[in-house]
């Protein structure tokens, strides 16, 4: 008897596994179907809300209802201006938020709600244009539609097919897609993102400029153009940034000399004793702002595959250093 039932349990416990995966299955190919519709409806409706004069109003019923509230907030936290209409409290007083020039969005798979359906010939008359996400291109309020973004899905995940699951996420990743290419086209930043997340830990790290991190005074390694090689070598291992900067008598950065360029020297059997520093550095470094969000800092050193960076002014006086460990300890990276 306990055998038998501890091998049904394990049956139900695997067909539980199987069935969790096939959802995500049905889900991830959804979204998948989503990438070849995408067309020029869907830059249609980017230009309809870029060159509004409002806000973006998103609405919809029931599980609907859920998605458009968040494709709102995403949208506004990304730069976009929304918020979220219930579309049956619309019909109660908040129609009065939407103004001319607002852009209305309304989610619906069926394109059939009534409570959209109720409202939409308002939304119209009061100027405000007008994008349908559903899965029914001839649905009613996909012909209303100013643009209609086609969210059809082949199945549902729920094993009924009834429950609103694939559907959603579709209507959802849509979204998605429009707020995120709506934060691209405008130039939403990092910085704009941290404004608007005041309260959270990304944010903190976002605004961290160079400033805050850089070393200065006499942790900031720098020899004089015309030192000596060791003595460059010397300045590496006491400032331990893996680097020197090469400055003029006015602190103008001439170059930097790093471990690469001493191991490159060794390699080509250069004696450093023997040269000048400047023989052997890395003429005009990469350089930045002490303003500079370290996030700019953190895209340089990946970006030019460096590991180091100097600070300087605008008349390129040397200012601090700064290197990947440092903007690791400030948990930028």
């Amino acid at each position: 008897m306990i055998k038998a039932a501890r091998l049904a349990q394990k049956k139900s416990a695997l067909n539980a596994l199987e069935l969790a995966r096939r959802v995500l299955a049905i889900e991830a190919d959804a979204v998948r179907a989503l990438i070849e519709r995408l067309d020029e409806r869907f830059l249609a409706a980017l230009e309809l809300v870029a060159a509004r004069t409002g806000r973006v109003v998103v609405s919809g019923i029931g599980k609907s209802g859920h998605i458009a509230r968040k494709i709102a907030s995403t949208m506004a936290s990304t730069g976009t201006p929304a918020y979220f209409v219930h579309a049956a409290e619309a019909s109660h007083g908040d129609l009065g938020m939407i103004e001319a020039g607002d852009v209305f969005i309304a989610i619906s798979y069926s394109g059939a709600s009534d409570e959209l359906l109720d409202i939409v010939p308002l939304v119209k008359r009061r100027g405000a244009k007008l994008i349908a996400i559903t899965g029914n291109a001839s649905s009613a309020l996909a012909r209303e539609a100013d643009v209609h973004l086609d969210a059809r899905v082949a199945q549902e995940a729920c094993p009924l097919n009834l429950a609103p699951t694939a559907s959603t996420t579709a209507a959802l990743a849509l979204g998605d897609a429009l707020a995120v290419a709506l934060l691209e086209r405008r130039g939403f930043s990092s910085a704009d993102f941290a404004h608007s997340h005041p309260k959270g830990r990304l944010p903190r790290q976002a605004l961290v400029r160079v400033a805050e991190v850089m070393h200065t005074g006499d942790d900031l390694p720098a020899v004089q153009s015309g030192s000596s090689g060791m003595q460059a070598v010397a300045e590496i291992s006491r400032g331990r940034l893996g680097m020197t900067a090469v400055i003029d008598a006015a602190r103008r950065v001439q170059g930097i000399f790093t471990d690469g360029d001493l191991r490159r020297a060794l390699e080509k059997g250069i004696d450093l004793a023997a040269v000048a520093v400047d023989q052997v550095m890395t003429p005009r470094p990469r350089t930045l702002s002490p303003q500079a969000l370290a996030a700019e800092a953190v895209r340089l050193l990946e970006a030019h595959k460096i590991s180091q960076l100097l600070v300087v002014d605008e008349r390129g006086t040397l200012l601090g250093a700064l290197n990947m460990h440092d903007l690791f300890r400030a948990k930028v990276i």
